[in-house]
This record gives C-alpha cells, structure tokens and sequence, in this order.
C-alpha cells in the first residue's frame, strides 16, 4: 500500500490566527499517528508562520512513525535540522511572499550548494528528499546530488479543469516517476491532493508515499480528525 504522509502545519495556521496555544499541532500528530496514518509532515518556515521550533522539537520526541520535515535550504533551517535530527527532510523553494509553495525546487541550477546540504544530513543519519516538478533535469540532479528520494509537485494536476489537461498532467508524473525508479529514487508525490482526485495518483506505478495535509485538516474541521484520516487511507488502499 502506498504511504499516507499527514502535514500538520495547517492545525498551526489555525493556532497562529489567534497567537494562542491551541490546537496543537503536536496533538494533531498524535491523533494523526492513531488513526493509521505511516508519517507526520510538517514545514518550519524561515518566517515562522506556522510550525514553530517548540513544535518540532515536541514533535520529534512524540512521532512513532516517521517525521518529515520541509524546510528550505537555508544555512539556519539547516543547523535546526541537524539538531533535531528528523527521519527525513524535504527540500523545497520557499518564497516569504507566497501563500503555499508554489512549484518544484530548482535542483539543477543549484547542483553544488545543494550536494553539501545532502552531505550534512547524510553524515547525520538523516534521508534527504527533492521536492521538484516531474521533469527529467531535475530528476537527474537529484540523483546527481545524492538525494535519497524525489517527491513530485502535483499542484498543476490538481488545478487543472479540463480532462484533456489532467491526462497531460497524469501522464508526467507517471513518465517522472518511471525514470525516478529507474534511478534508485524513492518516489513520492504531494501538494493539492484531496479526497477527490488521490485516487488516480495512487494507482501511479512505483509510488511510495503521498504527503497531504490541507484537505485533511479542513475534512476534519467538520467529520474529526481521526475519521478524516482513515477516509483518505481508504481511498488510497483501494485506488
């Protein structure tokens, strides 16, 4: 069965709205754990909008299962990373004006800079993971660079209207994830995943694991945490 990665920023957004304590995104991820899911997500930003250090740090002592950290690769998420020592990291672009992040890491324009911060979290034990769009380039410098896994950026399948543009959409992130196996590379994909449109990406050959987080924060505003879980484990053990 491919893995269910859970982000929990968004139970942060909501606790940051009102610069309170809750909810607590630490609670969330043990609820998160308890209904099935296989991984905790979650996204320190450089400008701190939601999860917050307090909240990794807890996060790193409660997480059974595996914890995800995206971060940008900037030398002072780096160092916090390092400390923290999560299972995994993600990197992807962050920009401080955006809502969410908007497309795939540039890993072929920064092959140098980037192989060092692989090599920092190797020697730390810890699994590094490219955040990039399904294009061969960068598929190819992500092996270049040492990265342990690649997840594909399927926010242009979920924003697409028209069918005709989903099958294109599809099609890439199947092609993608044939070269990226091919290559050694864990595949997994995220961004913009919903209860509507998981199904046909978890049929995708040789994908591992899906990272989803807003659609099943906002499920569980109205069915409960839990339950918006288990729904989406049982829409990708049956796609």
């Amino acid at each position: 069965m491919v893995r269910l990665g859970v982000n929990v920023d968004h139970v942060a957004t909501l606790r940051e709205a009102r610069k309170i304590e809750e909810p607590d995104p630490v609670m969330a991820a043990v609820i998160v754990e308890l209904a099935g899911a296989h991984g905790i997500v979650c996204h320190l930003r450089e400008d701190r909008r939601h999860i917050k250090e307090r909240d990794l740090y807890l996060l790193r002592q409660i997480v059974k299962t595996r914890l995800n950290l995206e971060m940008a690769p900037n030398d002072e998420i780096v160092k916090i990373a390092l400390d923290v020592k999560p299972d995994k990291v993600t990197l992807v672009p962050e920009r401080r004006q955006e809502i969410t992040t908007e497309g795939g890491l540039d890993v072929a324009g920064n092959r140098r800079r980037l192989a060092k911060i692989v090599d920092k979290f190797h020697d730390a034990g810890i699994s590094v993971s490219m955040f990039i769009e399904a294009d061969i380039d960068q598929i190819k410098a992500s092996k270049e660079v040492g990265a342990d896994e690649v997840e594909f950026h399927t926010g242009r399948y979920a924003e697409a209207k028209k069918e005709t543009e989903i099958k294109a959409e599809l099609e890439k992130l199947k092609e993608g994830a044939r070269i990226a196996h091919e290559m050694g590379l864990v595949v997994a994909m995220g961004h913009g995943l919903n209860y509507r449109n998981v199904q046909p990406i978890a049929r995708i050959p040789h994908v591992e694991e899906l990272n989803i987080g807003h659609s099943i924060i906002g499920r569980a505003v109205f069915v409960g945490l839990e339950r918006a879980v288990k729904e989406m484990l049982e829409l990708i053990r049956t796609a």
